[in-house]
C-alpha cells in the first residue's frame, strides 16, 4: 500500500501525524478530509508553541498583566485536534499488549433516525 503524499503545505509535525496515520488505518476520503485539518491544527498548534516559547506566558499592557493570547489559541487548537482524533476514533494511546495488529479502530456507524422508534 502506497501512502498518499502529505497535504501542501504541511509542516514537520503535520507530515509525521499523516503519514503515522496513512500507514496504520485505511481511510474514506471524507476521514481523509478530517486528518488534513488535524494535520494543519497540529502544525498551528507547534507554531503556537514557538511563539509562546519566546515570548512567555504572559503579556502586559495598559497597566494589566494577562494570559498571552497564543496560550488560549493553542488551548482551543489542542481541542480541535482531540475532537478530530476523535471522530476519526484514532487511540489515545499505548494499546493493550494482546491486541491483534492492524487497524483497531472501533465504534458504530449506522443510520441515526429523527425521531423515537
Amino acid at each position: 500500500m502506497t501512502i498518499p503524499r502529505p497535504p501542501k503545505g504541511a509542516g514537520p509535525a503535520g507530515k509525521r501525524l499523516w503519514r503515522s496515520v496513512q500507514a496504520e488505518f485505511e481511510l474514506g476520503e471524507h476521514e481523509r478530509a478530517l486528518l488534513v485539518a488535524m494535520c494543519r491544527q497540529v502544525d498551528r498548534l507547534d507554531a503556537l508553541e514557538e511563539l509562546i516559547a519566546a515570548e512567555g506566558l504572559l503579556v502586559t499592557g495598559h497597566g494589566t498583566t494577562k494570559m498571552h493570547p497564543a496560550v488560549v489559541e493553542a488551548r482551543q487548537t489542542a481541542i480541535a485536534v482531540a475532537r478530530i482524533a476523535a471522530c476519526l476514533r484514532l487511540p489515545a494511546g499505548e494499546e493493550d499488549g494482546d491486541a491483534q495488529p492492524g487497524q483497531r479502530r472501533t465504534g458504530v456507524r449506522g443510520v441515526y433516525q429523527i425521531g423515537a422508534a
